[in-house]
């Protein structure tokens, strides 16, 4: 009764040239009709609002990754160009190391050869004295024989005596004249040792000097390996793998003998530096060369970059989504998009795949593959080798897709793992 006192029945005519007819209107009719125009106005009106809301959005997320687009290369750019100053510095500090070490070779050669010309005169100013010495003891002996003679001369003694005497006289003075000789020799000698011992003195600071600088040579070095050494470590612990493995495996496939970095072995005058701080120090910032150039090789077989360099917004992450397990990211833009290969690796598949659409399959190092699903055209060949940065096909909507995105996976000996595990790797060092 309420109800029909709020819609009474009515009826609509519909009258013809030969008959008129009416369509009877009940209450519960004209409440079903009430009701489905204001659920289809109201459906119209929440659909109109979600619309403009996601719009609103959209253009928010595009704005944030515009600001962090600019602001990742801002960042890109500043350790690109630290890098750069790191490598200068390091080319620079191993030429000024090298000159250093010349410098430090001519130096011992001058030094061992004053050495050798310090003994020489240690021994001629020895065979001098002994020289001095006999001659002393001649010259006293002389001496006796001429009081003698003059003692025999005075008790009368023949010429003959008297004329032996003379020539013992003359001798003697020979003997004299000698010994003046040896003594100014010795003097000369005496003289040039104590230059040489000067000479070797001031070799010795210069030496420590230069000792010094080499110290902070090296300090700068060890000083350039750990700021270039660290951040590596750090992107492959975050990464969730062991550095010093990585290093071995990569080690193990590029393991041929020879190359540019080999470890200082050098001499001097026979004398064995293996053992040498000096040397031992070397060894390790060459050492450290060596790492970091298994680390860039390590980095170029890894995918530590993002797929896409167009902006786009990610609209799901890794997880559980809808009571099942989304084994990637979902990053959405435009149709056409290009796709890059995010590492070094071989294509193993490039085809249609069930609900990831059509398909790029990578296999990449270290049993890492990697996946691009919901593409509009596929531009690579199964086997082909690509290189981190190659177009490997166009954003899409194929599959089982709400919209146009690229669905990016990561897995590692067949388990798949969060792609943004290694995307955040990379931002520290890329």
């Amino acid at each position: 009764m309420a109800l029909e006192r709020r819609l009474p029945e009515r009826r609509l005519f519909l009258r013809s040239d030969t008959e008129t007819r009416f369509i009877r209107l009940s209450p519960e009719t004209q409440l079903l009709i009430w009701s489905g125009c204001t659920i289809v106005v109201a459906w119209t009106i929440m659909s109109t609002a979600i619309f403009l809301m996601d719009s609103i959005g959209a253009g928010n997320f595009r704005a944030q990754a515009q600001r962090d687009q600019l602001i990742y290369e801002d960042r890109l750019n500043a350790l690109s160009a630290e890098r750069d100053l790191r490598a200068a510095e390091a080319s620079a500090a191993q030429d000024r190391f090298s000159k250093a070490l010349q410098q430090i070779s001519v130096m011992q050669s001058e030094l061992l050869a004053s050495e050798d010309r310090r003994r020489e005169l240690e021994t001629g100013i020895e065979v001098i004295q002994a020289s001095l010495r006999r001659t002393s003891i001649d010259r006293q002996a002389l001496n006796d024989q001429v009081a003698e003679l003059a003692e025999a001369q005075s008790n009368g003694t023949d010429t003959a005596s008297i004329s032996g005497a003379g020539e013992m006289s003359e001798t003697v003075d020979l003997l004299a004249d000698a010994l003046a000789d040896t003594a100014e020799e010795r003097d000369r000698i005496a003289a040039d040792a104590a230059a040489a011992t000067k000479r070797s003195a001031d070799m010795e600071l210069e030496l420590a000097l230069l000792q010094e600088r080499n110290d902070e040579i090296f300090r700068q070095l060890e000083e350039a390996m750990l700021v270039s050494v660290e951040p590596l470590d750090n992107m492959f612990r975050a990464a969730g793998m062991d550095p010093d493995t990585l290093i071995e495996q990569v080690r193990r496939g590029y393991s041929g003998t020879g190359g540019p970095l080999m470890p200082i072995q050098y001499s001097t005058m026979g004398t064995d530096v293996t053992e040498d701080a000096d040397t031992i120090r070397a060894n390790a910032i060459l050492s450290g060369l060596d790492r970091i150039n298994l680390y860039r090789i390590a980095a170029d077989k890894l995918p530590l970059v993002l797929p896409l360099h167009s902006n786009f917004r990610y609209t799901s992450g890794f997880g559980q989504r809808w009571g099942r397990m989304h084994a990637g990211t979902d990053m959405a833009g435009s149709i056409g998009t290009p796709v890059y290969a995010t590492a070094d690796g071989v294509v193993i598949k490039a085809e249609w795949s069930s609900g990831y659409g059509r398909l790029v399959e990578i296999q990449h190092d270290f049993g890492i593959e990697t996946r691009y699903g919901h593409l509009n055209a596929i531009r690579v060949e199964v086997g082909q080798r690509v290189s981190r940065g190659d177009r490997i096909g166009d954003m899409g909507n194929s599959g089982r897709s709400t919209g146009p995105h690229l669905h990016y996976e990561i897995r590692v000996n067949g388990n798949a793992i969060n792609p943004m595990i290694y995307i955040r790797a990379g931002r520290d060092v890329f």
